[in-house]
């Protein structure tokens, strides 16, 4: 079976101990099969790793920044937005997976000949979890839903001598149920 080359990975051998930083730039069409592209990411991708080695330990800080291209879920027009994300994994040197500490989620294991560590898939999943829940423009005032300022000011509570109808029906209710 063929196996395909990582696209990020961290050379374990040139590692030193304390602080290394590595920047890496990519495309979402570079992962092949991860269904980036349809999610929005048609830019390039920065990647920043920083690897922070010692004796029996390894710790990943992966942080990622691009602008993906989304359609308001509004009125449709097209929006692009600034994304990032950040993951820390633990590393420890040791026995593989199974052969000790079983059930530990917190360190993935490597052994200490290992070459190289692929954290393609981290990276994509970052990339996944910085993906905005609700996308709205800024330019229609319709989909303004959070944060501006105009919007805020309509939200906000009237002063206690300016008593709108809707709440005082409610302190009736409330002055009823007590």
């Amino acid at each position: 079976m063929h196996k395909e080359k990582s696209r990020i990975e961290i050379g374990l051998g040139t590692l030193v101990d304390g602080a290394n930083e590595f920047s890496f730039t990519c495309k979402a069409s570079d992962f092949e099969g991860r269904q980036l592209t349809d999610a929005g990411f048609t830019r390039e991708i920065e990647v920043n790793v920083v690897a922070e080695k010692s004796e029996d330990e390894i710790t990943i800080t992966i942080n990622t920044s691009t602008l993906a291209d989304f359609t308001c879920d509004i009125c449709l027009a097209p929006v692009s937005i600034k994304l990032t994300g950040s993951l820390v994994l633990s590393y420890l040197f040791g026995p593989t997976v199974g052969e000790e500490n079983e059930g530990s989620d917190e360190y993935n294991r490597i052994e200490r000949g290992a070459e190289s560590i692929d954290i393609t898939g981290e990276v994509c999943e970052t990339l996944l979890l910085s993906l905005p829940m609700k996308v709205t423009c800024t330019d229609n005032p319709d989909c303004r839903l959070y944060g501006s300022e105009k919007s805020m000011k309509e939200n906000e509570e009237p002063q206690p001598g300016n008593i709108t109808p809707w709440q005082e029906s409610l302190e009736k209710l409330k002055n009823k149920y007590r």
